[in-house]
């Protein structure tokens, strides 16, 4: 069988564009979330170490960011900047790191009172060093963690704002916008809709049990 997914309607294959599109959603799942995860963790390094009013404003800044309708923002932003490859990383990046912030913060604020990071203080070592040599790769594990589930978060947002057709542009295909595109044929050819939602979904999924393995794999109380 020549196309085995079908054509859509200006008669390109299927199955090409939802294996081309996979590379899309993972590539821009990846970047934004390598974005996200360094804005989030410095900010929650700095903010538990710190505290006093470096911490104040963090928060407050996380607050912010989280009282924010994302869409408001997403749709803000792709007016400015224009639907891209590049901006759809960007957006979701900066959208994206108060998920890190906070669970650093925690962790910080409990490390710092350890013997090991007192005894790096009173041996004169600069904060700096103490930050990033003492204290995150101590949080390694959490950050890995959070990183494999944002993935699939990410995933879901860049295909729900391609599917509005605000994100990744004709004629590269993605699953967002080949839900989008099937959905107008849906009583008529209801499988170009079907396979990239299935898609879509059998990929959140399999990421989601994979960052859930990863929790208990790493969690040292387990």
């Amino acid at each position: 069988m020549e196309y085995p997914l079908g054509t859509d309607p200006v008669g390109r294959d299927n199955l090409s564009r939802l294996i081309y599109g996979s590379r899309v959603s993972l590539a821009i799942g990846a970047l934004s979330v390598v974005m996200a995860a360094t804005i989030g963790v410095f900010l929650g390094l700095i903010s538990g170490y710190y505290g006093g009013l470096t911490d104040t404003w963090v928060s407050m800044l996380v607050n912010i960011m989280l009282a924010f309708p994302f869409m408001l923002l997403a749709l803000a932003a792709i007016a400015v900047l224009g639907p891209s490859f590049k901006n759809m990383v960007i957006i979701l990046g900066v959208t994206g790191w108060p998920m890190y912030t906070r669970p650093v913060r925690a962790e910080v604020l409990s490390i710092k009172q350890q013997e090991f990071v007192l005894a790096a203080k009173g041996s004169g070592f600069s904060d700096r060093r103490i930050l990033f040599l003492h204290i995150l790769p101590n949080l390694t594990n959490s950050i890995i963690v959070i990183a494999s589930l944002e993935v699939a978060r990410m995933i879901i947002l860049e295909s729900f704002l391609s599917f509005l057709g605000v994100g990744i542009q004709p004629p590269t295909p993605s699953w967002g916008g080949m839900l989008g595109e099937g959905r107008v044929y849906m009583l008529m050819r209801w499988w170009l809709a079907a396979f990239p939602g299935i898609a879509i979904f059998i990929t959140t999924l399999s990421i989601n049990f994979s960052g859930e393995s990863l929790r208990d794999l790493l969690d040292p109380r387990f």
